[in-house]
């Protein structure tokens, strides 16, 4: 089966992006300035624009939150290899910022967590091949489009990757309730790789293990802990911060 993007925004990213699009549909009937704006630029980009019954269209999605318009890739996204992933802050003249997920499952947190990390300035996002969420078209509807903008790469073992990272100048941080440090109690202005864990049972291990520090997030509520894409939202944003309070004139 072909991937489909669906909705307005995640459409108008791929576009912009310049992701290989077969054809943008629309639902017959549907307007809007939005709409209008996704057929001139499609067509602009040279990508044919279709419109389609209910049932065709349903044919191609039958997520009701479409919005009227989905796009057909033309081909299934490629993940980045490794060392490009780390090529991407060298020609931006910027330390490396890097996401791993240690088999996030959960589309719709993937999709979150990579539209924070395009979001905060991370340079590229790392996940397993196995046991973990893939850049599906509900990715790519969670992100917002922001798989469009970033380098995602796909690894056999996470841990291995983390000590190549670390023999490459990488801090590796990692996401855990019973980390001895908080989170904005480290300081994240040099190369740093940060893991968020499965949603249920966190960390694995082995990848534990890479990690040169464990941080928590402190709980001030009846609740002992945030999902996935909210806690790596928050460590992301600090990470954010920090280098820009280190760049900024004085």
């Amino acid at each position: 089966m072909q991937g489909i993007i669906a909705g307005r925004k995640p459409v108008m990213e791929a576009l912009r992006a310049g992701t290989g699009l077969e054809r943008v549909v629309f639902l017959q009937g549907v307007q809007g300035n939005v709409i209008e704006e996704i057929r001139r630029f499609a067509e602009q980009k040279g990508v044919p624009v279709i419109q389609a019954n209910k049932q065709q269209f349903r044919e191609l999605a039958t997520d009701a939150t479409t919005q009227g318009v989905v796009a057909v890739l033309a081909a299934e996204k490629k993940y980045a290899a490794f060392e490009d992933l780390l090529a991407v802050p060298d020609a931006r003249g910027e330390k490396g910022f890097l996401l791993i997920l240690d088999e996030v499952e959960d589309p719709h947190n993937l999709g979150a967590l990579i539209r924070t990390a395009e979001g905060t300035g991370v340079h590229g996002v790392i996940i397993p091949k196995h046991h973990s969420a893939s850049v599906t078209a509900a990715v790519v509807k969670a992100s917002a489009g922001a798989t469009e903008h970033m380098e995602i790469g796909e690894v056999t073992n996470i841990a291995v990757t983390l000590d190549k990272l670390k023999e490459r100048g990488y801090w590796v941080i990692g996401l855990a309730e019973e980390g001895d440090k908080t989170f904005y109690d480290l300081e994240y202005t040099t190369p740093v790789a940060i893991v968020v864990g499965n949603e249920a049972k966190g960390i694995r291990r082995l990848v534990r293990e890479q990690c040169d520090h464990l941080v928590r997030i402190p709980m001030f509520g009846k609740i002992e802990s945030f999902n996935a894409s909210v806690a790596g939202a928050l460590v992301m944003y600090e990470v954010a911060r920090q280098r820009r309070q280190q760049i900024a004139p004085t």
